[in-house]
């Protein structure tokens, strides 16, 4: 191994746990729906692997469900086969995390508590949901995570890593 090698992948390593997060399926949509906003530049953070995401189970199946329906797919443009493998390269990305426990944070979308779990078991800085409102409400006092919208999370990341 060469020692440019070495300073490359603990330059790599370093970024990557300097910040975990947890997106919701709201962002992943977006990202795909439109190349300009925040959430496809978190999307691009993530497959440039200078970005950690968390994923669990339930949260692929999420994702999958949501991003392979007949409307979604010709909202976003894109075949089953392609979200798939945009799926399948996430799912090779990401930190994969089983969970073996409930939360209930009393959200209103009971959906939502597999992303509450996921950040919580992952250790996540940051849920990334454009619905914040709704997890802003939830009894989430003393997790570790913030809940964010994707802007407002590619503000802080800029700051921190730009």
């Amino acid at each position: 191994m060469t020692l440019n090698f070495l300073l490359t992948f603990v330059f790599k390593f370093a970024i990557i746990n300097a910040m975990t997060i947890t997106l919701d399926t709201n962002v992943l949509f977006a990202a795909l729906f439109s190349s300009g906003g925040a959430s496809h530049q978190i999307l691009r953070l993530i497959i440039d692997e200078k970005l950690q995401v968390a994923i669990s189970t339930p949260v692929y199946f999420e994702y999958y469900d949501v991003l392979t329906r007949t409307e979604n797919l010709n909202k976003i443009n894109l075949t089953i086969n392609e979200v798939e493998d945009l799926l399948d390269l996430l799912a090779l990305l990401a930190k994969k995390y089983s969970i073996y426990f409930l939360l209930r944070p009393n959200l209103p979308d009971e959906k939502d508590n597999m992303f509450v779990e996921c950040a919580f078991a992952s250790n996540s800085q940051y849920l990334i949901t454009s619905n914040v409102r709704d997890f802003k409400r939830a009894e989430l006092f003393g997790f570790s995570f913030q809940s964010i919208t994707p802007g407002d999370f590619l503000k802080i990341w800029r700051e921190k890593y730009e």
